[in-house]
């Protein structure tokens, strides 16, 4: 009994060694020969976000065509993807509006005539004194209704899509024709074609859209949450998935006032000049919005080791030790990585050597852990 009281007392007499932190290393001199230690340096880093695209065509410079008349087509003059030129023919069609409208033009031409001759039938006559002045200009009140209304009669028909030479034709052969026709109203490339032979067309119906393609929009909707600093003017760079290894430059020329409330996105958009007709609505594209420049912490890819995907830096406490810590860190910048947070201004850490010291690190751990 008494010997085990002294043996409980000598036990109890006896320091405890202190658990070793995992997170400490006192590297051997050779280990040491081999690290870089230092300051994180500080450099002008842009903050860039990536984004899928894509190219649109320029809504401003999209014309819609209709037919002006209601008619039936009976030609159709081209097809998706021809060029076509201001006035050009698109569509003929058989229209009886067009026909009535052109009777009217024919009736007032009459009526003119009619009222014509009689206003010099009645200068004639207040000249031999038969008729009075009243009478004359009640006469010359016809003629100029009737000459109002030959004028209302060619507008109408210039409404319709009749060139002057055409309605002149109506007008000097007194003839009706029925045949109407569509015409381009803008230089472009006809995009989309939704007419047929013999489909009856209104003139609230788009028979024909055109665009011009020698500019483009570039768009890219982005997310919400990357949409505060968002700007007219920022700069832009995009890499078209049809041409690998060209990237284009640019900056934005409109951002959306309002967030999509389906897609919890805002609209952004670049002009992009295509002059040679290179680029094609709806191709893919990766864009890159950048911010300003600005002075940011940078860590070199030597100082940073990765465990259980968080990044992890050694800051040195003592003139041969060093502890691990974890750091947040951002995207890559000419070969280094943005610094977020985790270290203090003051703090010196491992530059180059990180994964031989921590290499070092694990060992020691094993070797405690075995023995």
């Amino acid at each position: 009994m008494g010997c085990s009281a002294a043996h409980s007392s000598q036990t109890a007499l006896t320091p405890q060694k202190a658990a070793h932190d995992p997170s400490e290393i006192e590297p051997k001199s050779d280990l040491l020969a081999l690290l870089k230690v230092g300051p994180p340096e500080e450099g002008d880093v842009s903050d860039t976000l990536e984004i899928a695209g894509r190219i649109e065509a320029n809504e401003s410079r999209i014309a819609r065509v209709s037919s002006p008349v209601s008619g039936r087509v009976t030609e159709l003059h081209v097809v998706e993807g021809e060029v076509v030129h201001r006035g050009q023919p698109l569509a003929t069609l058989y229209s009886n509006d067009l026909s009535l409208q052109q009777f009217v033009l024919i009736k007032a031409l009459s009526s003119r005539q009619v009222a014509e001759r009689a206003v010099d039938r009645a200068r004639q006559l207040l000249k031999a004194e038969v008729i009075g002045a009243a009478e004359l200009q009640r006469r010359e009140a016809e003629l100029q209704q009737a000459t109002a209304e030959v004028g209302s009669a060619r507008d109408q028909l210039r409404l319709l899509g009749m060139s002057p030479e055409s309605i002149d034709a109506v007008a000097s052969s007194r003839t009706a024709n029925s045949e109407g026709r569509i015409l381009a109203s803008v230089d472009g490339t006809v995009m989309e074609r939704k007419v047929t032979l013999g489909q009856l067309v209104q003139p609230s119906d788009p028979a024909f859209v055109i665009c011009d393609l020698s500019a483009l929009w570039l768009i890219a909707d982005i997310p919400e949450q990357n949409a505060g600093n968002l700007r007219a003017g920022k700069a832009v760079q995009a890499e078209i998935a049809a041409f690998p290894g060209k990237v284009i430059s640019g900056h934005l020329s409109f951002v959306s006032a309002v967030v999509n409330p389906e897609t919890r996105t805002v609209r952004a958009r670049m002009d992009l000049p295509n002059e040679n007709g290179l680029y094609k609505p709806e191709m893919l594209a990766l864009v890159k919005i950048r911010d300003a420049a600005a002075k940011k912490k940078l860590l070199p890819i030597g100082a940073v080791v990765r465990e259980n995907n968080d990044d992890f830096v050694f800051v040195r406490e003592g003139e041969h030790k060093f502890r691990m810590r974890r750091v947040k860190l951002g995207n890559e910048s000419g070969g280094k990585r943005v610094l977020v947070e985790g270290l203090r201004q003051d703090d010196v850490i491992v530059l180059d050597g990180a994964f031989h010291l921590n290499n070092e690190r694990k060992r020691l751990m094993t070797e405690g852990s075995a023995s």
